[in-house]
């Protein structure tokens, strides 16, 4: 992350996050929506446009979460929206302030 605030208001704001842990440390941020917990170091100097970093995020109710995300205007990545993959997943895709890339997934079960 290269702005501690910045990266918190998407996580908490936007994505439904919360702050984990007694302390707030300097350059630290640790964040967790349900079992997903992700740890943050801060890079004041990261280029967003020259970062590859990229989370793979497991989840249930994939089309309520991709909606409630709609509904509060979440730029869904140009090339990332809500579609079921041939490898059995229906996922879609963001970027964070920092670019990084977050993509969410849930297995299709076949009826």
């Amino acid at each position: 992350m290269r702005n501690k605030a910045a990266t918190m208001d998407y996580y908490v704001h936007q994505l439904g996050f919360h702050e984990v842990g007694q302390v707030d440390y300097d350059g630290y941020l640790m964040l967790q929506k349900d079992q997903i917990q992700l740890h943050f170091f801060e890079f004041k100097d990261l280029n967003p446009y020259e970062n590859y970093g990229q989370v793979y995020i497991r989840t249930k109710d994939i089309t309520d979460f991709y909606q409630s995300l709609i509904s509060k205007q979440v730029k869904i990545h140009t090339n990332g929206p809500l579609e079921t993959k041939p490898w059995g997943q229906k996922e879609f895709s963001l970027l964070d302030p920092d670019h990084n890339l977050l993509t969410f997934g849930e297995a299709i079960i076949p009826q």
